[in-house]
């Protein structure tokens, strides 16, 4: 039962921002596939996950704060119940579902019988308007779900396998992004009061040539010598397939063009665009190309706005 705060390394009065770039700072260190002959870093990296899940819900947050569950989202002991100084060699010490059984089961061993649990008169489970608090449900459980670039750009269903065994396919939300949580209902753990949930972090893969700027990609085209002089159509990758491009008569390197909505979907509507920066590709040892430029006059001066 650890408090998500010291976990994530912030203070109680952290804010959301400061939450999230904790957990994103800690996610990337202890990355399962940065730590592979480290078992201890999958088990901290399970730990920042459930962590973060937590104080990243406004709701449950609160309730913390309140005292109201503890550092694993279930409900905390009514009284100060579980935590006294005699600990579990002094007194008694319910464990909501557990072996212990529930409070209702104490305050018969307290007051006498299980009358009230029966309606026959005597203790009826309720102590100055205290009643039995519901078994707390099983724990939530982690997992990291790798996502190929062009798939998140284009929103491709996901299969993860659970621990059971079991395969899911996810639907990917719009602009996901890497840190990008789903919540898959009742496929935790087990506990006395249902199932816990699946909490699916995403880790959006880099890409060779693709670089994401928000819900934009960029791309860097190389183009010949010809296309850019003369202009000409030519194929461009884009996450769902190659589509033309036209590349305007006289274009230099770093001139770019936009192909609208080959970008990610965004989470209001719509799709971000591909933006395609030109890079003129001049070949190697062309004797040709070299005799042409040794002929040619270039009067003009390309860093004349540099001041040089």
């Amino acid at each position: 039962m650890a408090d998500p705060y010291a976990t994530l390394g912030v203070a109680r009065g952290a804010s959301e921002a400061d939450i999230k770039k904790a957990y994103r700072k800690l996610a990337k260190e202890l990355h399962p596939d940065r730590n592979k002959d480290n078992p201890k870093a999958a088990e901290r990296f399970s730990q920042i996950a459930s962590a973060y899940d937590l104080l990243s819900d406004k709701d449950k947050r609160a309730r913390f704060d309140r005292g109201e569950i503890d550092g694993d989202g279930n409900p905390t002991a009514p009284f100060g119940f579980g935590g006294g100084a005699g600990g579990p060699q002094g007194g008694f010490r319910p464990d909501f579902g557990g072996e212990a059984g529930d409070i209702g089961d104490i305050f018969e061993g307290l007051f006498g019988g299980g009358a009230g649990r029966r309606g026959g008169g005597g203790f009826s489970g309720g102590f100055g308007g205290f009643g039995r608090r519901p078994a707390a449900k099983g724990a939530n459980v982690a997992y990291r779900l790798a996502v190929a670039f062009e798939d998140a750009a284009k929103l491709a269903p996901q299969r993860i396998m659970l621990r059971d065994g079991k395969t899911i396919d996810l639907k990917l939300p719009a602009g996901v992004e890497t840190g990008t949580q789903m919540r898959l209902a009742g496929k935790g753990e087990e506990g006395p009061g249902g199932f816990g949930d699946a909490i699916v972090t995403i880790d959006v893969q880099p890409h060779r040539f693709y670089e994401r700027s928000g819900d934009d990609i960029r791309l860097d085209l190389p183009v010949s010598l010809s296309e850019a002089v003369l202009g000409a159509e030519v194929r461009v990758p884009t996450p769902d397939g190659a589509v033309m491009l036209k590349v305007p008569k006289g274009s230099t390197s770093g001139k770019v063009l936009r192909l609208k909505g080959r970008g990610f979907h965004k989470k209001g509507g719509g799709r971000g665009d591909l933006l395609v920066t030109l890079m003129v590709d001049l070949p190697v040892d062309d004797d040709a190309l070299v005799e042409f430029v040794q002929g040619w006059q270039d009067k003009g001066n390309p860093r004349g706005r540099m001041g040089v």
